[in-house]
Protein backbone atom coordinates (compact mmCIF):
# COMPACT_ATOMS: atom_id res chain seq x y z
CA UNK A 1 0.00 0.00 0.00
CA UNK A 2 0.96 3.66 -0.65
CA UNK A 3 2.06 5.75 2.21
CA UNK A 4 -0.24 7.20 4.32
CA UNK A 5 -0.59 10.88 4.81
CA UNK A 6 -1.86 11.00 8.84
CA UNK A 7 -0.56 14.96 9.37
CA UNK A 8 0.61 17.74 7.21
CA UNK A 9 4.04 19.62 7.59
CA UNK A 10 3.28 22.81 5.32
CA UNK A 11 5.10 25.46 6.80
CA UNK A 12 4.61 28.52 4.14
CA UNK A 13 0.88 28.65 5.15
CA UNK A 14 -0.94 29.39 9.00
CA UNK A 15 -2.74 26.58 9.88
CA UNK A 16 -6.28 27.86 10.46
CA UNK A 17 -8.02 24.51 11.61
CA UNK A 18 -7.01 21.17 12.23
CA UNK A 19 -10.21 19.03 11.93
CA UNK A 20 -10.64 14.86 12.35
CA UNK A 21 -9.67 14.28 8.83
CA UNK A 22 -9.33 18.05 7.21
CA UNK A 23 -5.98 20.17 7.96
CA UNK A 24 -7.35 24.16 6.70
CA UNK A 25 -4.46 26.72 5.70
CA UNK A 26 -4.91 30.22 4.99
CA UNK A 27 -3.79 31.07 1.48
CA UNK A 28 -4.79 34.77 1.63
CA UNK A 29 -8.23 36.89 2.16
CA UNK A 30 -9.99 35.18 -0.70
CA UNK A 31 -9.06 31.54 -0.53
CA UNK A 32 -8.31 28.19 1.58
CA UNK A 33 -6.02 25.44 1.35
CA UNK A 34 -7.96 22.08 2.55
CA UNK A 35 -6.07 19.07 2.50
CA UNK A 36 -8.23 15.57 2.93
CA UNK A 37 -5.39 13.79 5.10
CA UNK A 38 -6.10 9.81 5.32
CA UNK A 39 -7.09 10.21 8.81
CA UNK A 40 -9.49 7.95 10.26
CA UNK A 41 -12.16 8.44 12.83
CA UNK A 42 -14.59 5.92 14.90
CA UNK A 43 -16.84 7.17 17.93
CA UNK A 44 -15.64 10.42 17.96
CA UNK A 45 -11.85 9.52 18.47
CA UNK A 46 -8.96 10.08 15.69
CA UNK A 47 -6.94 7.07 15.22
CA UNK A 48 -3.57 7.02 15.41
CA UNK A 49 -3.42 4.87 12.34
CA UNK A 50 -4.10 6.36 8.39
CA UNK A 51 -5.71 4.96 5.87
CA UNK A 52 -3.95 4.86 2.83
CA UNK A 53 -4.95 6.43 -0.31
CA UNK A 54 -8.34 7.56 1.79
CA UNK A 55 -7.88 11.21 1.68
CA UNK A 56 -7.36 10.88 -1.95
CA UNK A 57 -10.69 9.11 -2.64
CA UNK A 58 -12.72 11.87 -0.27
CA UNK A 59 -11.14 14.68 -2.62
CA UNK A 60 -11.74 13.06 -5.72
CA UNK A 61 -15.23 11.85 -5.03
CA UNK A 62 -15.91 15.24 -3.66
CA UNK A 63 -14.60 17.10 -6.58
CA UNK A 64 -16.41 14.90 -8.75
CA UNK A 65 -20.14 15.42 -7.30
CA UNK A 66 -19.41 19.05 -6.72
CA UNK A 67 -19.10 19.63 -10.87
CA UNK A 68 -21.65 16.76 -11.69
CA UNK A 69 -24.24 18.77 -9.17
CA UNK A 70 -23.23 22.51 -10.46
CA UNK A 71 -26.08 22.76 -12.45
CA UNK A 72 -28.04 22.80 -8.99
CA UNK A 73 -26.05 24.78 -6.71
CA UNK A 74 -22.72 26.86 -7.24
CA UNK A 75 -19.79 25.14 -5.05
CA UNK A 76 -16.66 26.79 -3.17
CA UNK A 77 -14.11 24.96 -6.32
CA UNK A 78 -11.36 28.00 -6.81
CA UNK A 79 -9.20 27.91 -10.06
CA UNK A 80 -6.32 28.76 -8.03
CA UNK A 81 -3.25 26.12 -9.35
CA UNK A 82 -1.63 24.69 -6.40
CA UNK A 83 1.85 26.03 -7.74
CA UNK A 84 0.38 29.36 -6.85
CA UNK A 85 -0.84 28.58 -3.23
CA UNK A 86 1.99 26.43 -2.71
CA UNK A 87 5.41 27.36 -4.48
CA UNK A 88 7.62 24.66 -2.66
CA UNK A 89 8.27 21.58 -4.25
CA UNK A 90 8.45 19.64 -1.17
CA UNK A 91 5.45 20.86 0.31
CA UNK A 92 3.41 20.54 -2.61
CA UNK A 93 4.43 17.15 -3.11
CA UNK A 94 3.26 15.52 0.49
CA UNK A 95 -0.17 16.82 -0.63
CA UNK A 96 -0.85 16.80 -3.72
CA UNK A 97 -3.69 14.42 -4.25
CA UNK A 98 -5.39 15.56 -1.44
CA UNK A 99 -5.33 19.17 -1.60
CA UNK A 100 -8.05 21.43 -2.66
CA UNK A 101 -8.22 25.33 -3.01
CA UNK A 102 -11.30 27.08 -1.94
CA UNK A 103 -12.99 30.04 -2.04
CA UNK A 104 -13.86 31.76 1.68
CA UNK A 105 -17.29 31.43 2.20
CA UNK A 106 -19.20 32.28 5.46
CA UNK A 107 -20.49 29.08 6.34
CA UNK A 108 -23.79 28.37 7.89
CA UNK A 109 -24.12 27.00 11.42
CA UNK A 110 -26.26 24.04 10.57
CA UNK A 111 -25.72 20.78 8.93
CA UNK A 112 -28.38 19.66 6.44
CA UNK A 113 -29.41 16.07 7.10
CA UNK A 114 -31.08 14.45 4.15
CA UNK A 115 -32.53 10.56 5.29
CA UNK A 116 -33.95 7.78 1.95
CA UNK A 117 -33.62 4.96 4.70
CA UNK A 118 -34.40 4.01 7.99
CA UNK A 119 -31.03 3.58 10.04
CA UNK A 120 -28.68 5.45 12.27
CA UNK A 121 -30.08 7.99 15.10
CA UNK A 122 -33.49 7.96 12.90
CA UNK A 123 -33.87 4.15 13.39
CA UNK A 124 -33.67 4.90 17.79
CA UNK A 125 -35.80 8.03 17.40
CA UNK A 126 -38.45 5.72 15.27
CA UNK A 127 -38.76 3.42 17.63
CA UNK A 128 -39.01 5.58 20.52
CA UNK A 129 -41.33 7.97 18.98
CA UNK A 130 -42.49 6.72 15.84
CA UNK A 131 -41.04 9.60 13.83
CA UNK A 132 -37.72 10.93 12.95
CA UNK A 133 -36.47 14.39 14.24
CA UNK A 134 -40.39 15.24 14.63
CA UNK A 135 -41.06 14.09 11.01
CA UNK A 136 -44.46 11.35 12.11
CA UNK A 137 -43.53 8.23 9.74
CA UNK A 138 -45.92 4.84 9.23
CA UNK A 139 -45.55 2.15 11.82
CA UNK A 140 -43.93 -1.03 11.01
CA UNK A 141 -41.06 -0.02 9.48
CA UNK A 142 -38.00 -2.16 9.55
CA UNK A 143 -34.35 -1.31 10.19
CA UNK A 144 -32.92 0.16 6.80
CA UNK A 145 -36.20 0.26 5.33
CA UNK A 146 -36.31 2.85 2.31
CA UNK A 147 -38.70 5.14 3.73
CA UNK A 148 -41.93 7.05 2.05
CA UNK A 149 -40.47 10.26 1.02
CA UNK A 150 -37.13 11.59 1.41
CA UNK A 151 -36.66 13.07 4.59
CA UNK A 152 -35.07 16.53 5.73
CA UNK A 153 -33.11 16.55 9.15
CA UNK A 154 -31.09 19.47 10.37
CA UNK A 155 -28.72 19.69 12.83
CA UNK A 156 -26.02 22.26 14.60
CA UNK A 157 -22.56 21.88 13.80
CA UNK A 158 -20.90 20.81 17.04
CA UNK A 159 -17.48 22.46 18.55
CA UNK A 160 -14.70 19.93 18.37
CA UNK A 161 -15.38 16.91 20.82
CA UNK A 162 -19.22 17.45 21.30
CA UNK A 163 -21.57 15.65 18.98
CA UNK A 164 -23.87 17.65 16.75
CA UNK A 165 -27.42 17.78 17.80
CA UNK A 166 -30.59 17.09 15.73
CA UNK A 167 -33.00 19.81 15.53
CA UNK A 168 -36.51 20.64 13.67
CA UNK A 169 -36.50 22.72 11.00
CA UNK A 170 -38.52 26.11 12.64
CA UNK A 171 -34.96 26.07 15.09
CA UNK A 172 -32.98 26.17 11.60
CA UNK A 173 -35.00 28.92 10.81
CA UNK A 174 -34.44 31.13 13.84
CA UNK A 175 -30.73 30.05 13.35
CA UNK A 176 -30.39 30.96 9.87
CA UNK A 177 -33.29 33.03 8.84
CA UNK A 178 -36.68 31.64 7.26
CA UNK A 179 -35.18 32.24 3.25
CA UNK A 180 -32.09 30.70 3.96
CA UNK A 181 -33.55 27.82 5.79
CA UNK A 182 -36.27 26.96 3.26
CA UNK A 183 -33.32 27.60 0.08
CA UNK A 184 -31.05 25.16 2.47
CA UNK A 185 -33.96 22.38 2.86
CA UNK A 186 -35.10 22.33 -0.98
CA UNK A 187 -31.60 22.60 -2.62
CA UNK A 188 -30.31 19.25 0.21
CA UNK A 189 -33.09 17.47 -1.20
CA UNK A 190 -32.92 17.97 -4.68
CA UNK A 191 -29.08 16.89 -4.39
CA UNK A 192 -29.55 14.01 -2.67
CA UNK A 193 -32.08 12.53 -4.86
CA UNK A 194 -30.12 13.22 -8.19
CA UNK A 195 -26.85 12.05 -6.42
CA UNK A 196 -29.22 8.79 -5.02
CA UNK A 197 -30.96 8.30 -8.37
CA UNK A 198 -27.30 8.42 -10.15
CA UNK A 199 -25.26 5.96 -7.23
CA UNK A 200 -28.31 3.40 -7.78
CA UNK A 201 -27.39 3.03 -11.08
CA UNK A 202 -23.68 2.00 -10.30
CA UNK A 203 -24.87 -0.50 -7.34
CA UNK A 204 -24.68 1.90 -4.54
CA UNK A 205 -27.84 2.78 -2.25
CA UNK A 206 -26.99 6.22 -0.49
CA UNK A 207 -28.47 6.07 2.19
CA UNK A 208 -28.19 9.46 3.85
CA UNK A 209 -25.87 12.08 3.73
CA UNK A 210 -25.13 15.62 5.37
CA UNK A 211 -24.42 18.54 3.08
CA UNK A 212 -22.80 21.80 4.68
CA UNK A 213 -23.60 25.06 3.01
CA UNK A 214 -21.61 28.85 3.06
CA UNK A 215 -22.94 32.36 1.64
CA UNK A 216 -20.64 34.24 -1.03
CA UNK A 217 -20.38 37.91 -0.57
CA UNK A 218 -23.76 38.58 -2.80
CA UNK A 219 -25.48 36.33 0.00
CA UNK A 220 -25.93 33.46 -2.69
CA UNK A 221 -25.83 29.74 -1.10
CA UNK A 222 -22.93 27.91 -2.16
CA UNK A 223 -22.07 24.08 -1.76
CA UNK A 224 -18.87 23.74 0.94
CA UNK A 225 -16.89 20.81 2.52
CA UNK A 226 -17.04 17.40 1.40
CA UNK A 227 -19.92 16.06 -1.11
CA UNK A 228 -21.48 12.64 -1.19
CA UNK A 229 -18.32 10.98 0.40
CA UNK A 230 -18.29 7.61 1.78
CA UNK A 231 -17.18 10.20 5.67
CA UNK A 232 -20.47 11.76 4.99
CA UNK A 233 -22.98 9.20 4.15
CA UNK A 234 -24.04 6.01 3.87
CA UNK A 235 -23.05 4.27 0.99
CA UNK A 236 -24.79 0.49 0.69
CA UNK A 237 -23.91 -1.63 -1.59
CA UNK A 238 -27.39 -2.47 -3.96
CA UNK A 239 -26.93 -6.16 -4.41
CA UNK A 240 -26.12 -7.15 -0.38
CA UNK A 241 -29.02 -4.81 0.55
CA UNK A 242 -31.48 -6.54 2.71
CA UNK A 243 -33.98 -4.59 5.15
CA UNK A 244 -34.61 -5.74 8.26
CA UNK A 245 -30.57 -6.04 9.24
CA UNK A 246 -27.68 -3.10 9.63
CA UNK A 247 -26.55 -3.12 5.45
CA UNK A 248 -22.97 -3.57 4.78
CA UNK A 249 -21.12 -0.40 3.93
CA UNK A 250 -18.31 1.33 1.99
CA UNK A 251 -17.18 3.23 4.90
CA UNK A 252 -15.48 2.77 8.42
CA UNK A 253 -17.34 -0.38 8.88
CA UNK A 254 -14.03 -2.83 9.46
CA UNK A 255 -12.68 -0.39 11.77
CA UNK A 256 -16.03 0.13 14.06
CA UNK A 257 -16.15 -3.71 14.16
CA UNK A 258 -12.64 -4.06 15.00
CA UNK A 259 -13.13 -1.41 17.93
CA UNK A 260 -16.01 -3.18 19.34
CA UNK A 261 -13.85 -6.78 20.06
CA UNK A 262 -11.35 -4.29 21.70
CA UNK A 263 -11.38 -3.36 25.69
CA UNK A 264 -11.12 0.03 24.45
CA UNK A 265 -13.44 2.56 26.24
CA UNK A 266 -13.94 4.74 23.08
CA UNK A 267 -11.66 8.01 24.53
CA UNK A 268 -8.62 8.66 23.10
CA UNK A 269 -6.03 7.89 22.62
CA UNK A 270 -7.24 5.44 20.20
CA UNK A 271 -5.71 2.09 19.44
CA UNK A 272 -3.32 0.77 16.99
CA UNK A 273 -5.29 -0.47 13.38
CA UNK A 274 -3.85 -3.98 12.21
CA UNK A 275 -3.13 -4.02 9.01
CA UNK A 276 -5.62 -6.32 8.18
CA UNK A 277 -7.87 -4.16 8.86
CA UNK A 278 -6.26 -0.95 7.35
CA UNK A 279 -6.24 -3.00 3.80
CA UNK A 280 -9.73 -3.76 3.94
CA UNK A 281 -11.01 -0.28 4.74
CA UNK A 282 -8.93 1.27 1.93
CA UNK A 283 -10.09 -1.52 -0.49
CA UNK A 284 -13.72 -0.48 0.74
CA UNK A 285 -13.42 3.55 -0.03
CA UNK A 286 -11.19 2.86 -3.19
CA UNK A 287 -14.31 0.59 -4.77
CA UNK A 288 -17.01 3.36 -3.66
CA UNK A 289 -14.74 5.81 -5.62
CA UNK A 290 -14.71 3.19 -8.69
CA UNK A 291 -18.25 2.31 -8.82
CA UNK A 292 -19.38 6.47 -8.72
CA UNK A 293 -16.87 7.54 -10.69
CA UNK A 294 -15.69 5.65 -13.47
Amino acid sequence: MSKALHTTHIKSLPLLHKGKVRDIYDIDDSHMLIVTTDRISAFDVVMPTAIPGKGEVLNQVTRFWMEKLAHIIPNHLSNMPLEQALPDAEERAEVENHATIVRKLKALPVEAIVRGYLIGSGWKDYQQTGAVCGIELPPGLRLADRLPEVIYTPSTKASVGTHDENIDFAASEALIGADIAAQVRDTSLQLYREAADYAQERGIIIADTKFEFGLDDNGSLTLIDEVLTPDSSRFWPVEQYQPGSSPVSFDKQFVRDYLETLDWNKTAPGPQLPDEIVKKTAEKYQQAKALLTT
